[in-house]
């Protein structure tokens, strides 16, 4: 079936994860992704070590380039070279969507501006990706998902601090990344669907420091009007609903319980938890007397729970209205057959030959799961996108002569 963005062609300029990741979102849904890198070593996130966990690993997969990169095609362009610079542009003319993360002085200094696109490519969207937004004096400066979502953007406020003090940190690598380039990719398309309409062709920017504010909102708000500077560590048996929570089985696992409308489920879930007292006494058979025993009820539920392990409590509430489901461990994600049934774990075959599952980009379309391909060697591409521009074959190697592609 035809993805909604076949047809658009995207010239990526960018490295690591945050922008990257919005290019392979575009991939995903279509587009023709083709991510220009320098000759010497590419995106220099080919080279990270994440976490201790060393690119080139098992199987040989460099898991932080296959993930936002997968299903590009990759070209190495020396942009420092007059030549370079000159076959860059002959993309830019052919394409609908510039995407960056490179800083302003660097795109000044490199010739690849907003004005120098819009100069070969009147009509063309340029999508920008920075730590801190456009404007402001920290606009130049360049920002990590660690500092300007996670840190700046008040996203380690909301996650209680240690007992020593010390802040929350960062959830997982890339954990602000990767909602800012989806974020990047929904603008893309609205941006399209503007140009369709008006032939006007938009700047789109997003910022991870923007990303995080988005993301806790409803606290930033809050913030304001009740004087909060961050999120206080609470006291879980002060709840006043105990049918939200998280509850501990008896084999050290955790169960996320959310009944927001408890009174509709709570005569069957005392049942199924065997805990007649839920029902039949006066504290705890409604929720507004819930609310006024929380920490009494929260202790019977925390005793009930505890008598059971995981895979007991999930033949025992299988058939159950209320929404609970476990604290999934992240190989558990493999077999998890609402994962499985929605084809969240898609497999490409790697260099190597083995193959490999990504994860997809969580809109499908027309009810087809997102198919993923292998994310390009440096440079893979060049010749052959650079040829079906027109260029041929004894201009191609001239450039390679000169250095101004790998």
């Amino acid at each position: 079936m035809t993805k909604p963005l076949e047809g658009i062609r995207v010239v990526e300029l960018a490295s690591w994860m945050f922008v990257p990741s919005a290019g392979s979102v575009l991939a995903d849904w279509g587009a023709d992704v083709l991510k220009v890198e320098p000759p010497d070593g590419g995106d220099p996130q080919r080279g990270l070590i994440t976490s201790g966990l060393v690119p080139g690993g098992p199987g040989g997969v460099n898991f932080m380039i296959e993930q936002p990169n997968r299903s590009k095609r990759s070209l190495a362009i020396n942009l420092t070279n007059e030549d370079g610079r000159e076959a860059f542009m002959k993309l830019i003319k052919t394409a609908d969507v510039f995407l960056t993360n490179y800083l302003p002085h660097v795109r000044e200094k490199l010739g690849v501006d907003t004005d120098d696109i819009r100069a070969r490519n009147k009509n063309i969207i340029i999508a920008r990706g920075s730590g801190q937004g456009p404007q402001g004096p920290d606009a130049p400066k360049g920002g990590y998902d660690g500092a300007s979502f996670w840190a700046r953007g008040g996203m380690g406020a909301v996650f209680p601090p240690g007992e020593d003090g010390w802040p929350a940190g960062q959830a997982s690598p890339a954990f602000g990344d990767v909602m800012g380039g989806l974020s990047v990719a929904g603008a893309i398309a609205a941006a399209l669907v503007k140009r369709e309409r008006t032939g006007e062709g938009s700047i789109v920017d997003v910022s991870l420091l923007a990303t995080a504010m988005w993301q806790i909102s409803p606290l930033v708000v809050a913030s304001k009007l009740f004087g909060m500077s961050s999120l206080p560590r609470g006291d879980r048996r002060m709840s006043p609903n105990p049918g939200v929570g998280v509850y501990r089985t008896k084999d050290e696992r955790f169960i996320s319980l959310i009944l927001l409308q408890s009174d509709k489920h709570w005569e069957d879930f005392a049942v199924r938890l065997e805990r007649p007292i839920l029902v039949d006494d006066e504290r705890f058979n409604h929720s507004s007397v819930r609310a006024q025993n929380g920490p009494e009820c929260i202790d019977i539920l925390d005793e009930a729970f505890a008598e059971r392990t995981l895979d007991e409590w999930k033949e025992r509430l299988e058939t159950f209205d209320g929404v609970w489901t476990p604290f999934q461990t992240l190989d558990e994600l493999y077999s998890d057959p609402q994962v499985i049934a929605n084809g969240y774990l898609p497999s490409m075959t790697h260099g190597s030959g083995d193959e490999v599952q990504l994860v997809a980009s969580p809109a499908q379309f027309d009810e087809q799961p997102i198919e993923v391909e292998r994310a390009p060697e440096l440079g893979e591409h060049t010749e052959l996108v650079l040829n079906e521009l027109g260029i041929d074959w004894d201009e191609i190697s001239a450039l390679k002569e000169s250095g101004a592609i790998l």
